[in-house]
Parts: structure tokens; sequence; C-alpha cells
């Protein structure tokens, strides 16, 4: 999966939120920094290049649709990170949190638990 943008990753996930979209139903969901409207739709082309999205064509006006998941994106965003930022160690991913203080004990418990469900 090729790596998106910071735009381009905002523009899935109105795509991902919407579902269908036509350029200027994505533009009305962009709250800051609106790109020009030429600019967004090659923004969108270029994820449709990169094989996130398609469309349907209605005359000369398409309709874009993601054609790759939020799940699927996520598991290799994820995936990515952990192998260039912890060394592929979800240990020290957590750990990292846990250091953080961006996860608290009771989280930690319940991953516990989920692990220990699963086996």
């Amino acid at each position: 999966m090729e790596k998106l943008t910071n735009k381009e990753e905002e523009i899935m996930h109105i795509l991902w939120k919407l579902e269908k979209a036509f350029v200027k139903d994505v533009l009305a969901e962009i709250k800051d920094d609106k790109p020009h409207y030429n600019t967004l739709s090659t923004i969108i082309r270029n994820l449709e290049d990169k094989g996130y999205v398609s469309y349907n064509a209605y005359g000369k006006t398409h309709q874009y649709y993601p054609i790759v998941s939020k799940e699927e994106y996520r598991k290799g965003f994820m995936s990515t990170a952990i192998d260039h930022y912890f060394n592929n160690s979800y240990k020290n991913m957590v750990s990292f949190f846990a250091k953080e203080e961006k996860i608290s004990v009771d989280e930690l418990k319940e991953i516990i638990a989920l692990i220990e469900k699963n086996k």
C-alpha cells in the first residue's frame, strides 16, 4: 500500500465518512485550510492512481468512493509505524504509551484480558 500525504489521508477520512462523494461534497467537509476545487480534484485523482479510490462517472462528473477500507489502511499504517518507530515491537509501543501516561493501568488490564481471551 502506497504511503499517503497528510492531505491525502485527510481526504480519505472524509471519503470513509461519506462513503460516496463528488469533489464539491468533499470540499464542503473540509473545515480548515480549504484547497481550491481543482487542487482537491487533483488530490482525489492521485488517490485513484494510488489505488485508494474509484469512481462512478455521470457525464463529466465523477462520484468517488473508497476501495481501501479504513481498517485496511489502519493495519498498514500501524504496521509501518511499529516497524519504523518501535523496532517492530508491540511491547516497545505499549511501553512508550505507558511512559508517556497515554494509557492507564485499567486499559492495560483490559488489553491483557483480551490477549488471554484470544489464547
